[in-house]
This record gives structure tokens, C-alpha cells and sequence, in this order.
């Protein structure tokens, strides 16, 4: 008979075999660690994590059906015009290397000395 894993069972196993996390971890965590990274710059928009996440609210009654579908025809709809927004402007451009010039001098710090001395600002003429 094959017995339930317990908590203190899963993360034996989860720390004696090194990538079995990813394997055992649910398509909606996968889908929110996917859309943070997304939000972040960090990875691609994909309308999968989309429709997962939009599924696991559903279930979980947190959305209606119909909002949900909703939901999926306006990410589906801008997906789309950026899509055709960027096959229109084409591959992107490396910016030209320009020769940089060399950098000013800056001004140098006063020592504590220079700053004591006092400098006339007028000069008196005879």
C-alpha cells in the first residue's frame, strides 16, 4: 500500500535530491514566479502563466467565470498590438560607438591651508 508523504518526509526529500523542487512545484507557483519576473524586466510576458493564474482564481472563487474571461480577452488583445507593434519598427538598432572624449580636469580641493590664506579681491591702484 503506498502511504501519504508527510511534511517532514517531503523535505527530506526535497533536500536529498537537488532539483526535484522544480519537478514537484505547482504550475501556479510556477506561473507567479514567472509574471513577478516578467513585471520585473527580469523574463518574458507569457500568456500561459496568464491563463494558469487566471484558472487557480477561478477555482479558488476568487473571480468570477466571466471575469476571468474577460480578463484573458484584454491581455490577449494588448499582447497582440505590441506584438505587431514591435514586427513593425523592425529589429532594433545597436547604438553607434561614438569616441568619447576625454574627461575635463576638475577643479582641486582646497587644502586647509589655501582656504586659511586670504585673498585680496580688489587691488587698490595709486
Amino acid at each position: 500500500m503506498a502511504r501519504e508523504l508527510g511534511g517532514s518526509q517531503i523535505s527530506a526529500l526535497l533536500e536529498s535530491v537537488p532539483g526535484i523542487a522544480n519537478v514537484l512545484r505547482s504550475p501556479v507557483a510556477d506561473a507567479l514566479v514567472n509574471m513577478i519576473r516578467a513585471g520585473a524586466g527580469l523574463g518574458d510576458f507569457r500568456m500561459d502563466d496568464v491563463k494558469e493564474l487566471v484558472q487557480y482564481a477561478v477555482r479558488r472563487g476568487l473571480i468570477s467565470v466571466a471575469e476571468g474571461e474577460e480578463l484573458l480577452l484584454d491581455v490577449k488583445a494588448v499582447a497582440g498590438e505590441r506584438r505587431a507593434r514591435a514586427s513593425r519598427a523592425g529589429p532594433k538598432r545597436k547604438a553607434r560607438a561614438t569616441k568619447r572624449k576625454k574627461p575635463r580636469p576638475t577643479a582641486k580641493k582646497k587644502t586647509k591651508k589655501a582656504a586659511k590664506k586670504k585673498v585680496p579681491t580688489r587691488v587698490k591702484r595709486r
